[in-house]
């Protein structure tokens, strides 16, 4: 019998989950200095070169600003961040702005026509096959929310472009959060079915300029939607 054995966290690991909660939770607020270093590995209950590695870490991707002989200041990760502070946020969905859903629908609806209309052009046989099985689907939030997100990873894949899909692999976690809260709704996962059967007409027709169309409309419903929502 195999065991799968789960991996204990490391240290750098753990001082870097304690670090962005810390700053997303404001107590670490935005340009504002961190503790010392002996202060705040201490705190953290690692070492100071394990404090260090994460230090290291956070600033290149844009958390934090090291300044030597000076403090170490939070940055203001809004403006100065880059995808991996989107990556790392995305782990942490209880600690987000209330308006960051409605901002992230609001990129998916510049994001998705375009990579759509791309995969459609490229082979709209893959995307045809990828929708076939939609109607097989069980009115469940969950099950929606993964075929959903995977439906959305493979036409990244298939648009060519993968730069898509890395901006996509970058907030998984927090689209499976989020889709659950969304997909619960009955009438919500409806939209999506007639959005799936609607997506799979143009595919068959290899209508790619259609689809985009259809993508941009049906992105920006489900936006006005998300903002009636609470979660």
């Amino acid at each position: 019998m195999s065991m799968n054995w789960e991996l204990p966290p490391k240290p750098a690991e753990i001082s870097e989950s304690r670090l962005i909660d810390a700053i997303l939770t404001g107590q670490f607020p935005i340009d504002t200095n961190l503790p010392a270093e002996r202060e705040l590995a201490v705190s953290l209950g690692v070492t100071r070169p394990t404090l260090r590695e994460t230090l290291q870490r956070l600033a290149r991707d844009g958390w934090l600003e090291i300044r030597h002989g000076k403090p170490t200041r939070v940055r203001n990760y809004w403006r100065e961040g880059n995808l991996g502070v989107l990556a790392a946020i995305a782990r942490y969905p209880g600690s987000l702005p209330a308006d960051f859903p409605v901002n992230l629908l609001s990129l998916r609806s510049l994001l998705a026509p375009a990579y759509t209309q791309l995969a459609v052009e490229r082979d709209p046989g893959a995307v045809v096959e990828l929708l076939q099985s939609f109607q097989n689907l069980t009115d469940d939030a969950q099950v929606f929310t993964e075929y959903d997100w995977r439906l959305q990873l493979a036409l990244t894949y298939l648009s060519g472009n993968p730069v898509f899909t890395l901006i996509y692999n970058s907030f998984t976690g927090l689209y499976q959060v989020l889709g659950v809260v969304y997909f619960q709704h009955a009438e919500y996962r409806a939209l999506s079915q007639r959005f799936y059967r609607n997506l799979l007409k143009y595919a068959v027709a290899r209508d790619a300029v259609g689809a985009g169309k259809l993508v941009r409309e049906t992105m920006q419903s489900s936006q006005m939607l998300w903002q009636g929502l609470k979660v």
